[in-house]
């Protein structure tokens, strides 16, 4: 695509977001895009197909943005406040964003996007070092889960509520929630008991090199029963 085209699909994409902030989805017509872009409606058929490829595009701005966000630590001091971070800043961006945050997370088609799927991979990562040092009280891909679940879940319960309803506790309440659910107090691999140990080597497997591939997915079914033994 010619940077020319880059340049206008950007405008369009830009203009469609002004749109969507000031009058809500329903406001995001072909025709007032156009006109906000100064182009004609034809021209957004041209770059994207239909108004849903639109609004495709645009929630992909919306993640590429987001992920333009997140810092990644890979060696946190405290892994528990990085992951509180984390949290919070998923929060932020979406108190930040009302109408493209609820753009981009009411449709769960919207959730294929590239820059989605990178920023679940930097979620996997953290779970992966949580793991590692032992704090994971359940598994890498549920706690990536509830992780995304609440802070998504705040932020559109939130938006939903009357103004002279919305109480803050509501974030530090889900998120010291999420951080129990996930999380224990000390590394479990230090705590008697092979769950915590088992969840903390199974995180490392990926990396070593002995093993056979095999090998490697034998002894990983072993710890995961160990690890949801606890």
């Amino acid at each position: 695509m010619s940077s020319r085209s880059d340049r206008t699909r950007q405008r369009v994409i830009e203009a469609a977001i002004g749109l969507l902030t000031r009058g809500g989805r329903d406001a995001v017509t072909t025709r007032a895009v156009a006109e906000a872009a100064g182009l004609q409606p034809p021209a957004i058929y041209r770059l994207f197909g239909d108004k849903d490829g639109l609004l495709d595009a645009v929630a992909e701005h919306g993640f590429a943005s987001f992920l333009a966000t997140k810092h990644v630590d890979p060696d946190p001091q405290d892994p528990i406040e990085d992951l509180r971070a984390g949290w919070d800043l998923a929060v932020e961006f979406g108190l930040a964003n009302p109408a493209l945050y609820t753009l981009m997370y009411t449709e769960p088609a919207r959730t294929g996007s590239a820059a989605f799927k990178t920023g679940m991979e930097i979620l996997m990562g953290r779970m992966r070092r949580l793991a590692a040092g032992g704090w994971l009280r359940v598994d890498e891909e549920l706690a990536a889960q509830i992780i995304h679940a609440t802070a998504r879940g705040a932020v559109l319960t939130w938006l939903s509520l009357p103004e002279d309803r919305r109480d803050p506790a509501l974030f530090t309440t889900l998120r010291e929630s999420m951080v129990a659910a996930v999380t224990h107090e000390r590394p479990a691999v230090r705590d008697a008991g092979p769950a915590g140990a088992a969840r903390a080597l199974r995180a490392t497997l990926p990396e070593q090199t002995a093993l056979s591939e095999a090998e490697q997915r034998l002894l990983g079914e072993w710890l995961k029963r160990l690890a949801d033994g606890d």
